[in-house]
């Protein structure tokens, strides 16, 4: 393909039609540019294998140009010469516009993702909307204390932005997780050095427009995809950025921890991985608990992080459970992102086909029953049947690792003790989901499992203003509701003496 500063898409499908004009180059201090070493890569459909658009990478120098531009942004005309009342009026400026160009949106998301049309103009971008509003109400709200101490003294706290904040986010959902950190950050009066995936950069581009429009000065939000290695890598080593905010494999965030310590010993806040445990007791409503379940691995291609990977399901409904979370399994729609019908679409990328078909393979070597799926669906794109695993034991790989693709293990369980037990046996604790109809059980296991987020007879269901974060190798720190705000904010301590005399 050859190489274009704006493309135009032409969507002609059963859900969308209409033209999608993007740009291509990188969003530094307020205009595209070409990266410094004229990096390009071409994206991929994965529902078709085939190049899409060639679009521009950046790496260190970029990142570097940006971390330049937002620290002389947050000098400037950013931070605190900018009145929260006016970053509040923006950020719902933004709101407004990604709203108004919502259909296009979701159909960059569709074709660059994967994901469906519907999952995401329903409900990625109403979410991504909603946070942006949330934190605009926030934004003249940060606020600190005054603290009583002696008659001779004033004490008070001032809750005052970092600086410059490094955002870095993955492929699943690119935009509504960039603005999950976005909002926040800008709110508190911070500038910002995002860098979407270079698998999915194509909403994080059309952002970029709209960022203009709403009238943000120059070099508050800067955008350059770019690879892990080289454009990620130096977010976390920039001696410009403040803190770091990331989305992704707890592998990476390891990489990002050591990279803030080498260098200016950055804030960071980290959203890793999960295996998170849905457990359904013999008085739930098993109908419900089917559908919820189903929802809860299988959304979004099972690409999710909180996904309900390992099912946990009570001796005496195992059998009916299992035969109808089977047979539901067996009726979703896998196919094209873009017809009305479809379910599930595409793994993102050959790699993660791969890796999912490798867990897959690796489940069966290790004894565990294929009870449904576990083939590639159809000759054309990265499509893998919903699958699901019975016979599991506790060590097995696909029990233990996230494998971030439609892949379920059910097992079964006999007392609430052991469920537990079985649930926390592993490094990560990023969610989990409780089904029964008994609230005193519900609220001591939630209060047992040792995760992020308990959601009881429903999942994958977030809330505005309640905190989303894990629990041990699940990372550090809190998006979403007002614990967020700690994330982008530095508290100082302030003594005035009115009387002490020495």
């Amino acid at each position: 393909m050859t190489f274009e500063s704006t493309y135009t898409y032409q969507f002609d499908t059963a859900v969308y039609k209409g033209a999608v004009t993007f740009p291509t180059q990188l969003f530094i201090n307020g205009e595209f540019v070409n990266p410094v070493n004229k990096g390009t890569i071409d994206l991929i459909n994965p529902a078709t294998c085939k190049a899409i658009a060639r679009i521009s990478v950046g790496d260190c120098e970029d990142i570097e140009l940006a971390a330049q531009a937002a620290r002389a942004a947050f000098k400037e005309h950013w931070g605190l010469k900018v009145p929260g009342a006016a970053r509040s009026k923006l950020l719902h400026k933004l709101a407004d516009l990604v709203d108004a160009n919502a259909d296009q949106i979701a159909a960059l998301e569709a074709l660059n993702v994967g994901k469906t049309f519907h999952a995401a103009k329903a409900q990625d971008l109403p979410i991504t909307s909603s946070i942006l509003r949330y934190y605009a109400g926030w934004a003249d709200k940060i606020q600190g204390k005054n603290i009583q101490t002696t008659p001779d003294k004033i004490g008070f706290t001032r809750h005052e932005p970092i600086g410059v904040v490094g955002v870095i986010v993955p492929w699943n959902f690119p935009l509504s997780t960039l603005i999950m950190k976005l909002a926040p950050a800008l709110a508190c009066g911070n500038t910002i050095v995002a860098k979407p995936s270079e698998f999915t950069p194509l909403s994080a581009l059309f952002l970029c427009t709209l960022i203009r429009e709403a009238g943000f000065p120059r070099g508050v939000v800067n955008i350059v995809p770019g690879y892990g290695d080289t454009a990620g890598q130096a977010v976390g080593e920039s001696m410009i950025i403040d803190k770091v905010a990331f989305t992704g494999s707890t592998l990476t965030g390891r990489k990002i921890m050591e990279a803030a310590a080498k260098s200016n010993l950055k804030k960071i806040s980290l959203e890793l991985g999960g295996k998170s445990p849905s457990i359904i007791f013999d008085d739930a409503d098993i109908d419900q608990a089917v559908k919820w379940a189903i929802n809860g691995i299988f959304m979004n291609q099972g690409e999710l992080c909180v996904a309900g990977s390992r099912i946990y399901v009570q001796a005496g409904i195992y059998d009916d459970f299992l035969q109808k979370f089977t047979e539901s399994a067996q009726c979703l729609s896998v196919g094209d992102p873009f017809s009305p019908g479809t379910f599930q679409g595409p793994q993102i990328s050959e790699r993660q086909f791969e890796r999912v078909m490798g867990y897959i393979k690796s489940g069966q070597e290790e004894g565990a029953t294929l009870r449904l799926g576990g083939e590639r669906h159809g000759t054309e794109g990265y499509f893998i049947q919903p699958t699901v695993f019975t016979e599991c034991t506790p060590n097995m790989k696909i029990v233990q690792e996230e494998i971030f693709g439609p892949v379920a293990a059910i097992m079964k369980f006999s007392a609430e003790e052991e469920v537990i037990e079985q649930a926390n046996n592993t490094t990560y604790g990023l969610a989990c989901s409780v089904y029964t109809k008994d609230i005193n059980r519900a609220m001591r296991v939630a209060s047992n499992i040792e995760a992020g987020t308990a959601w009881v007879n429903f999942t994958n269901w977030p809330d505005l203003g309640l905190p989303v974060g894990g629990f041990k190798q699940s990372g550090a720190g809190k998006d979403l509701g007002e614990d967020a705000l700690e994330n982008y904010t530095n508290i100082k301590a302030v003594h005035i003496n009115i009387g002490i005399k020495i």
